[in-house]
């Protein structure tokens, strides 16, 4: 199937929203845990309010074989956020942005280990280009102290469990358009979390609904329905990579709200970050060879990078 002339571009989109999201849990006058859940359970009837919309065909319910993978993409998407925003709190904006996005390194490796999807040369270039420029970037906008050790743990367990999401709702799609397929994963979350909003300490109903509302809106209706749109068109270095565009945005967001100029050094990261993403998206990083890889241990080699059947 020939992957959409805009499926990149609409995945660096939603990540770029996602961008936003420290600032808006920081803003927010709830605990960490709530706002997680309010992220979560105001955008479920814009989703699915959507996804009628979008397609008056589509059944009401899912189909019965998706529904195993639907609630599992929900737990761990709940698991991520929870992991997440209570990284947020213990530690600065740049180490829960950076380290949360660790995904961009664990779901090619995924893809290389597991779907046997091997990276070009171009591809591998790039992701080693964004190694650099993340490696930049902490070591000069991120505080890795111990002061913050508790946060950064918290902020990548957030990244493995949203590399499993990333993985299981590929899975969960089974035909669905790609917002009738966040809609139930959302409700779900929203499920799992309600019982930890109300029994985590801080405040559960916002005095001040606009961050939360934007959070639901900008991050989990924009960002994520546009990532899970264009992530089964992309390789997994591709959606790996193009992750990385939060860093940058969030370097972006402190300068106008916390005045944070970035240094040589971080702004050479960034550059860098900019050269890997505009890289990955040539079509010889997304297109492999044509002669069969040889994974290192164990299965055989699937032509063109597709993942073997099941």
């Amino acid at each position: 199937m020939k992957t959409p002339r805009f499926a990149f571009p609409l995945f660096l989109t939603g990540s770029a929203m996602l961008s936003a999201g420290p600032l808006l849990v920081r803003l927010a006058d709830v605990g960490a845990t709530q706002s997680a859940f309010w992220r979560l359970a105001l955008a479920v009837p814009l989703l699915y309010g959507l996804a009628r919309v979008a397609d008056r065909q589509a059944p009401l319910l899912p189909p019965r074989r998706s529904v195993p993978w639907l609630i599992l993409a929900g737990f761990f998407f709940a698991a991520d956020l929870v992991a997440w925003h209570l990284g947020i709190g213990y530690t600065v904006l740049a180490n829960a942005t950076i380290i949360a996005n660790s995904a961009a390194f664990l779901f090619p490796i995924w893809g290389y280990f597991v779907m046997r999807r091997w990276p070009t040369p171009i591809a591998g270039l790039a992701l080693v280009m964004a190694a650099i420029g993340i490696a930049l970037l902490m070591g000069e906008s991120a505080s890795l102290s111990s002061d913050h050790l508790l946060g950064d743990l918290l902020c990548f367990v957030a990244a493995i469990f949203y590399t499993a999401y990333l993985v299981v709702i590929d899975r969960a799609r089974g035909g669905l358009s790609a917002i009738a397929t966040l809609a139930p994963v959302t409700l779900v979350g929203a499920l799992f979390m309600l019982p930890l909003a109300l029994m985590a300490p801080g405040a559960f109903w916002p005095q001040d609904w606009v961050p939360v509302v934007l959070l639901a809106l900008g991050s989990q209706v924009i960002g994520q329905g546009l990532i899970v749109y264009a992530l089964p068109h992309l390789p997994p270095v591709a959606s790996g990579v193009g992750l990385l565009i939060q860093p940058v945005f969030a370097a972006a967001f402190g300068y106008v709200w916390f005045a944070e100029v970035l240094t040589p050094v971080a702004a050479t990261g960034v550059a860098i970050l900019f050269a890997a993403i505009m890289l990955v998206r040539r079509p010889s990083a997304a297109r492999p060879p044509v002669e069969k890889r040889v994974p290192p241990v164990g299965g055989g080699a699937t032509p063109s990078g597709e993942p073997p059947s099941a």
